[in-house]
């Protein structure tokens, strides 16, 4: 189990977290969302011992990250969001260094190696020079760099920043794997549709604050509201606030109604009445990406 603390951090007069408490229960998934500049990788850099200075504790599986540090650097693989690796050296060159980084030698570290490789899909590339790999191929090698122990706890920055697809679902099935295996996975990210896909629970995050935390269930059902919605020409929030809060939303209207399967009979026959023929007219289930910008009126994508 992870257990956070009270940790803020601050640069000058930038307060990039305040006042953080989380827990994480050992063999999930948790997902740390928000736009960048949120804190998502200051709170990474702190949870993998590679950011000391800082206000509050950090306990993993008992153990201070404090005053423990080297004994909790143990459990953790950490993938920074910035690639590390030396573009000089081979994919497994890189791998028996950071290996070498991590205790291990001799046969061991050959076969860990290996086995990572494999697990990587780089089996064929180990004895190709980095600077040769594709942008997806690096983000796998720097996500086995961090493998290498077999941590029980692993910590991924934005691992698919900047990737192509079939790079993306290579680290998915990546994740899923580690997931089988019950490790602890520690994702961050600014894409809604990842987080939804991979994690058990999340955190929402923006300025530096910890704004909601559960499981993807509990805060959906805690900010769900029924809800409807409309586009189409002759629409606007006048003609349809008679049946309840409106709202705009991209090219539409969005329409809380306590009971969207009545309100949404009353429009079918209100329109057909009026000659108006909408062009969507669907209920409505909010989106995680949704209920963070009702939160925190931030959008995941600003920058």
């Amino acid at each position: 189990m992870i257990k956070v603390e009270n940790i803020s951090k601050r640069y000058d007069s930038i307060q990039a977290l305040d006042d953080i408490h989380l827990i994480i229960p050992e063999g999930s998934c948790f997902g740390l969302v928000g736009p960048n500049g949120a804190g998502k990788s200051t709170l990474m850099k702190i949870l993998s011992g590679v950011l000391q200075s800082f206000n509050g504790e950090i306990f993993v599986n008992g153990h201070s990250v404090m005053n423990e540090r080297l004994k909790v650097k143990k459990f953790i693989g950490y993938i920074p969001q910035d690639i590390c690796l030396e573009e000089t050296l081979t994919a497994k060159d890189n791998l028996m260094y950071f290996g070498s980084l991590y205790g291990l030698k001799g046969k061991d570290l050959q076969d860990r190696s290996e086995k990572v490789l494999q697990q990587i899909g780089l089996k064929e590339r180990g004895k190709d020079k980095v600077i040769t790999f594709s942008g997806g191929m690096k983000r796998r090698l720097n996500i086995g760099c961090a493998l290498l122990h077999n941590p029980s706890i692993v910590i991924m920055d934005e691992p698919t920043v900047g990737i192509d697809p079939q790079s993306r679902n290579s680290i998915f099935s990546i994740i899923h794997e580690l997931k089988e295996k019950g490790s602890t996975i520690i994702y961050s990210s600014h894409y809604m549709e990842e987080v939804e896909q991979l994690c058990d629970s999340i955190g929402l995050i923006d300025k530096g604050t910890l704004v909601e935390c559960g499981t993807m269930e509990e805060i959906q059902q805690k900010y769900n509201k029924p809800s409807l919605f409309i586009s189409g020409e002759g629409l606007d929030e006048v003609r349809l606030s008679v049946h309840g809060q409106v709202k705009a939303k991209g090219n539409g209207f969005l329409l809380q109604s306590e009971d969207p399967l009545m309100t949404l009979e009353q429009l079918i026959v209100e329109f057909r009445n009026q000659n108006i023929m909408p062009r969507r007219l669907e209920l409505y289930q909010p989106k995680l990406e949704d209920i963070f910008f009702a939160l925190t009126g931030t959008q995941l994508r600003d920058s």
